[in-house]
């Protein structure tokens, strides 16, 4: 690229390429999340209560970078449809536990073959797609950084 006018162009946008990756994996996805009553959301909801079951719903909120606003609704039908119970903490009423239903942890069973359907839909080497996702944790963790110290100046 040449001069300054030339990063402003669209396709030289890394956040617009990753803007439109989201959207088309998301895309993606819906065909093997709907016959199961998924969302793309709901689906990484499982994901984090797979790797942890019981947790607050602020700390899924943290894992999953969803406010409240977006998470209560979301857990609400979650829990309507079966796949998690929503329990008020017994040490702290102001806290909401979430934890998986036996509906909700047999889902994992039939999601265990989703990543390699994705890896192949995207035509990514599962090796390249580890070093895509390393680069994104470390852009993420690099983002997070610049904004504690944003927020530390004001």
């Amino acid at each position: 690229m040449n001069t300054n006018k030339e990063w402003l162009k669209l396709d030289n946008q890394l956040c617009f390429a990753l803007y439109v990756c989201s959207k088309e994996i998301i895309r993606l996805y819906k065909p093997l999340l709907v016959p199961l009553g998924l969302t793309y959301t709901s689906y990484i909801t499982m994901l984090a209560l797979w790797e942890k079951d019981c947790i607050s719903v602020n700390e899924l909120g943290r894992r999953l970078y969803l406010d409240s606003g977006t998470l209560t609704p979301l857990l609400k039908k979650m829990e309507g449809e079966g796949f998690i119970k929503r329990i008020r903490s017994k040490d702290d009423e102001r806290t909401v536990i979430i934890s998986l239903t036996e509906n909700g942890k047999n889902l994992k069973d039939k999601c265990i073959d989703f990543p390699d359907k994705m890896g192949c839909a995207a035509g990514i080497k599962k090796e390249n797609g580890l070093c895509m996702l390393n680069e994104l944790h470390q852009m993420l963790q690099n983002m997070h950084g610049h904004k504690d110290k944003t927020e530390e100046h004001r």
